[in-house]
Parts: C-alpha cells; sequence; structure tokens
C-alpha cells in the first residue's frame, strides 16, 4: 500500500494522478495546502505501518517532521520525498529525499516530471505518450516555461484545473491518460476555457487599476489584493508595468502572499523565504505573518493606485522622435524625449534634468519608479506641445 501526500495545485494534483495511474487502489491520496502537510506527517507517524510506503511530492516538511521521517525511515519504514524547489535542496542529504531544481538537460523541473521520472525508473510505470505529454503540460506551466514557449495549451491545462473539483479533474485526466493516445482538450472543454479567458480578461483589466507601488528592501514592487487568478495576473501586471521588480498579490480570505516576475534577475522565492515562505524563482508564496502584513497591507493600503498608460494615442506614442510626455497625480509633467542615436534627455516641468539615459526604456523606468508618472493621453499632448509653439512665437 502506498500513501501520497502532495501539494493542491497542478503540479501537486498531477503526482496524485500518476499515482492513482501507478498503483491504482493499492494508493490514498491527500492534498495538502503548504501548512497542512505537516498535521499529515504528524498523524501518519502516530498511527504509522511499516508495510505503508510513504510519498511526498511538491511539499517539504518543517524541521521536527524532518527529524522524525528520517528516525521513521531508519527504523525500518519507506519514505519517498520528491521536490523541486530550491529551498527544499537539503533534503538530498538523505536517502529518502530528492530535490531536483532541474534536470540533466538543464530544464527547470516540475513535481509532476520528478514523480513521472521516478515512477518510470522504477519500473512502476509503462511511460507512454500520452502520460509525458500531460507530465511535460504540468511541468512547462508550472516552471513558466509555457510562457516563453508560447505553449498555450499548457496555461489552458491550468485553467481548466481552476474551472473543475479537484475529484473532476481527475476523472478527466485519468480517463485521458488511459484511453488516449495522445493529449488533447475536447470540444466542450474548449468552449469552457474560451468563456473562461474572457473572464479573465475582464478580471485583470480591473485589477490593472487598483495596484499600488512601492519601494522595499531595494526592490520596487507593485501590490494588489485579488483571490483568483495569480499566476494570469501577476503575469500581465508584470508586463503592463516592467518598471517593477516583482508583483506581490494578496489574498486576504487564504491570508497568503503570492510572488510573481517576469524578470530573470529577481528570485521572488528570495522574497518568499524572507517571511517563511518560498516557491520558484518567478514564482513564489508566503503566508500572511505580522511582518508581512505590515509591510504589504498596512503601510500600503492608504496609497493611491498606480495610472495606467494612456491606450490607443496617435500622437504621444512611447519611443517618439517628437518625445512621449507623462504626468503623475502631484500634475507634474515629464518629456521624455531623444537628444541623439544615443541618448535620451527628460523635462520636468519645462526644466531640463542633467540626468541623460542610454534607452528609452531607462528613462521611463527612472520616472516610473521615482515619479509613479503614466502616458498622457493625445489630447493633452497636443496642448503640451501648442503651449511650447505660443511660447515660442511670444
Amino acid at each position: 500500500m502506498y500513501k501520497l501526500l502532495s501539494h493542491n495545485d497542478l503540479d501537486g494534483v498531477g503526482c496524485g494522478i500518476l499515482a492513482k495511474l501507478a498503483f491504482g487502489d493499492q494508493v490514498k491520496v491527500r492534498y495538502n495546502s503548504i501548512s497542512s502537510l505537516n498535521r499529515e506527517v504528524e498523524w501518519f507517524l502516530e498511527n504509522n505501518d511499516k508495510n505503508i510506503s510513504l510519498i511526498i511530492t511538491d511539499l517539504s516538511v518543517n524541521e521536527e517532521n524532518e527529524e522524525r521521517l528520517d528516525a521513521f525511515y531508519q527504523a525500518g519504514g519507506n519514505i519517498q520525498l520528491l521536490d523541486h524547489h530550491k529551498t527544499a535542496l537539503h533534503f538530498n542529504r538523505y536517502k529518502w529525499g530528492h530535490v531536483a531544481v532541474e534536470d540533466a538537460e538543464g530544464h527547470l523541473t516540475s513535481a509532476t516530471s520528478l514523480f513521472y521520472e521516478y515512477l518510470v525508473t522504477h519500473q512502476l510505470m509503462k511511460p507512454s505518450n500520452v502520460t509525458a505529454e500531460f507530465v511535460e503540460l504540468v511541468r512547462q506551466y508550472d516552471t513558466w516555461e509555457w510562457e516563453k514557449n508560447n505553449n498555450q495549451e499548457a496555461r489552458r491545462l491550468n485553467a481548466l484545473f481552476f474551472l473543475l473539483s479537484i475529484e473532476e479533474f481527475e476523472e478527466k485526466m485519468l480517463h485521458r491518460l488511459t484511453s488516449n493516445d495522445h493529449f488533447r482538450f475536447d470540444e466542450f472543454e474548449k468552449k469552457l476555457l474560451d468563456m473562461e479567458e474572457n473572464k479573465i480578461e475582464r478580471y485583470i483589466r480591473r485589477k490593472k487599476r487598483e495596484l499600488v507601488q512601492i519601494q522595499m528592501g531595494g526592490h520596487f514592487t507593485g501590490i494588489v489584493y485579488a483571490e483568483s487568478y495569480h499566476s494570469e495576473l501577476g503575469n500581465e501586471l508584470g508586463k503592463e508595468y516592467p518598471h517593477l521588480d516583482y508583483i506581490a498579490i494578496l489574498n486576504m480570505g487564504g491570508k497568503r502572499v503570492g510572488f510573481r516576475t517576469i524578470h530573470d534577475h529577481i528570485d521572488v522565492s528570495e522574497v518568499a523565504g524572507h517571511f517563511g515562505g518560498g516557491g520558484h524563482a518567478k514564482a513564489a508564496g508566503c503566508s500572511l505573518t505580522d511582518e508581512a502584513y505590515n509591510q504589504f497591507v498596512k503601510d500600503t493600503f492608504h496609497l493611491e493606485p498606480l495610472q495606467e498608460d494612456a491606450k490607443r494615442n496617435r500622437y504621444n506614442m512611447k519611443r517618439s522622435s517628437f518625445g512621449s510626455l507623462y504626468k503623475n497625480r502631484m500634475e507634474e509633467v515629464f518629456l521624455l524625449y531623444p537628444v541623439n542615436d544615443l541618448d535620451w534627455a527628460i523635462v520636468q516641468n519645462k526644466t531640463k534634468m542633467d540626468q541623460t539615459f542610454t534607452s528609452f526604456d531607462e528613462g521611463e523606468h527612472f520616472l516610473k519608479r521615482n515619479y509613479a508618472v503614466s502616458l498622457v493621453n493625445d489630447d493633452t499632448f497636443v496642448n503640451y506641445l501648442m503651449d511650447d509653439i505660443k511660447k515660442g512665437i511670444e
């Protein structure tokens, strides 16, 4: 008999599906939040049966349970922990632990990909094309390779996961993986996912108007309150506001903070680790501890949201040879313009700044980070130019 304890996200449930494919009725699967895993492990150890093999995937235990699991193993118990988070690498010192952030080919791993490799290597499951395709979709979504590869099927798989209950999703995937040669969505799922994408777009548009900006720990951070679509929201906000190092998404009902970044030079697992959490370089999270609450909620709740850049402009365009006009909530006006082929300069309220920039992006990042500006609409831009012309005539 086997008992699998796994995370309750797509990657964790992917492990549960593989376990049921491999072991059938011989496995009991329990999905856990990060905080509930340790209670499950304590219950297992207190009611242990050495004939039951314990498998933990996509999650890691606290120090106390780490020691207790090792003692259980040393006494003849069967344990296997498989994880892919950098914060869990220390479990590799145990014979029962296997943590790998990357595979032999340098690809980022997921718990589902590690578990599939484990099951096939130990001849507990026969490999198949359809299962391998499912595992790869989960891996690409969980590691955010899907965006780099524009793998929309991986993103849609996660969307389907959230549209269904875990039980329904499991049932669908188990049937698909045992009755098809390749992984495909059926027509009903495609229509359902199309409707969900429209809903996500509306949700993200609304949340873009609620984002606030702070400087914290040497980083510029965007903060938004949201209980749904964290990955999609974090990704879109990161692209909309690339001057921000990362996005902090506050789920007040779940008392959690999610961190997302689109930048390679930022590791949000380190940010989450400061508050007792963890995760990946581009996606991580932590509980809303007192310290996290004070920094992300108490110290920011009074702030005004960032103003969005004007859309559908014809004249006031970014990187324009005429310059790009910005304004902040204090009604300060900034013109970012090219001096020559190499340098960009800024005029603040008709006064030229001494500092110059080697690119438009560098100049815009400076303005958005230090003055919280937004691109103004065409009417404001034209009026600004007309005012300059009138002053020149006078």
